[in-house]
């Protein structure tokens, strides 16, 4: 090859280290289809664990409290249980490899699912389910940080959100369209038919992740370097062997010169603080509520369109879907925004802001159902909901998976974001399991206003302790939380500007 061949060829300059040159590239529409693989994951968690919300009136057997309020959240018990052993698995294994097998696990689940002869293999399937949900959210958006640019990371990450947004929406619109037209078997085959295609696009995904590039950083990490030139390839940054092993003779000099004793563990104080500062962004991601008008929608609507009667009652669970259908209908639109504007606004300010609006839009429905009745307070109510779940959508719910995928080291990444994942499914399974017992106490009312609380206390830890970090690489991200542990300064004062000044 003749230089002037070799200078228009694209890729990083001859000594240039290869990761910063992967940072810098522009996606192509490789990077947006491999990225929405990725997140098919996502689509699965959204319609898999919604579409309990639709079946729920109709599944014939008989269940406790305990066993109702499992039944909705148990997919979140298996999914702490998913995320947690994911952790160590793709660190080992790779991310390809778990993505793969996660797609496995969503298909068997939503067939047994589908074919359930009794409640407690129904609660076993969701179980299930819930340990594909589980690691795929601890793997995914690792993943995705590991070859997105630094400047479109964002919204690379957000099609997480956006994926279980559309799931949601979609596990909604199907069973619309199999109660609506064999309205006669809601009790008999629907909830079944409702359950069993969600294998499908499992078994799409299980097919075409095979065909993925592993992440060229974890494969560095790995000293396997012949396939980080494979993989950087596919990802449209041409690299020669020798420019790939010079990028790990550097990565490994900074590692040394950060850990100077080579008995130091990868766990820092930095990466410490790291995990419990995403790990409780994503507790109060939960904890505020998103997930009660999404799952129990149906079942907490329906009893304001029913009039009497066997009839009127499945009419009136239709109602419920529709009404919830609406819910995540402005739940996928709202996305959008979060993901046009996460790189721009930031995370911080974009995740205050989400969390204000959901304060406001809680009180607002709250006060509908203490004072309000018939039409006047379902519109209200409706719209305090959507409100809700909108501000959601825009500021909170993508940026938990993004702050999670970035934030970390490779060489601990997988891990550290499945103690995070952990935490945001130990959390959506106690406010999902003690929801029911809640509502009883003091009435959805209060409950939404004790969300509006949360809230903003969410707003006071983001503003303490979530530093900024739009514009960085995730190789600088975690200096950001070093800088923290070891000053005890505020994430206020600290961010990008901030972190190139100190160097």
């Amino acid at each position: 090859m003749s230089e002037t061949q070799a200078a228009q060829r694209p890729g990083p300059a001859r000594r240039e280290n290869v990761l910063a040159a992967l940072d810098r590239r522009q996606p192509s529409a490789f990077y947006w289809s491999l990225t929405l693989l990725a997140t098919l994951g996502g689509f699965l968690f959204g319609y898999d664990t919604a579409n309990i919300g639709s079946v729920l009136d109709f599944i014939p057997y008989h269940l406790s409290g305990f066993a109702l309020g499992y039944l909705v959240a148990g997919a979140s018990v298996g999914a702490a249980v998913g995320a947690i052993l994911a952790g160590p698995a793709t660190d080992r294994f790779g991310r390809k490899s778990l993505l793969i097998v996660d797609a496995g696990i969503y298909a068997a689940g939503a067939l047994l699912s589908a074919v359930t002869w009794n409640a407690e293999v129904l609660l076993v399937a969701r179980t299930l389910i819930g340990l594909a949900i589980g690691a795929d959210s601890a793997i995914a958006t690792a993943y995705i940080s590991e070859y997105a640019p630094a400047n479109r990371r964002g919204s690379l990450s957000m099609l997480q959100q956006w994926m279980i947004t559309v799931g949601i929406l979609v596990s909604y619109l199907v069973a619309l369209a199999v109660l609506r037209s064999m309205p006669g078997n809601a009790y008999g085959a629907d909830w079944r038919l409702i359950f069993g295609l969600g294998a499908v696009p499992a078994l799409i995904g299980l097919v075409l992740r095979t065909r993925m590039p592993e992440s060229p950083r974890w494969l560095l990490q790995q000293g396997r370097y012949e396939d980080v030139r494979k993989a950087l390839g596919k990802l449209g940054v041409e690299v020669s062997l020798r420019q790939v092993e010079d990028t790990a003779q550097e990565v490994l000099r900074q590692e040394r010169r950060e850990q100077s004793d080579k008995r130091v563990s990868h766990w820092t104080p930095g990466v410490r603080r790291a995990v419990l500062v995403v790990s409780v962004f994503f507790v109060f991601q939960q904890i505020t509520g998103i997930n009660v008008p999404l799952y129990y929608g149906p079942h907490l609507l329906a009893p304001l369109f029913q009039s009497g009667g066997h009839g009127q009652a499945v009419d009136a669970a239709i109602a419920g879907v529709e009404v919830t259908a609406i819910m995540t209908a402005v739940n996928v639109a709202a996305t959008y925004f979060g993901f046009k504007y996460i790189d721009r606004i930031g995370r911080r300010r974009l995740s205050m802001g989400a969390y204000g609006g959901m304060a406001v839009a809680a009180v607002l429905a709250g006060i509908a159902l203490g004072f309000l009745s018939g039409t006047a307070e379902i519109v209200v109510v409706m719209i305090g909901l959507d409100l809700f779940i909108a501000a959601f959508a825009v500021g909170v719910g993508g940026t938990g998976w993004l702050i999670q995928g970035e934030t970390f080291p490779t060489a601990v990444r997988g891990r550290a974001a499945s103690l995070c994942a952990t935490a945001d499914w130990l959390a959506n399974f106690a406010l999902i399991e003690v929801f029911p017992v809640w509502q009883g106490a003091i009435g959805l009312g209060w409950v939404l206003v004790c969300f509006a609380g949360l809230c903003l206390m969410a707003i006071a830890f983001v503003w303490a302790f979530l530093p900024e970090t739009k514009g960085l690489s995730v190789d600088e991200i975690i200096h950001l939380y070093e800088k923290q542990a070891r000053t005890g300064r505020p994430a206020s004062g600290i961010g990008p500007a901030a972190h190139q000044e100190t160097g």
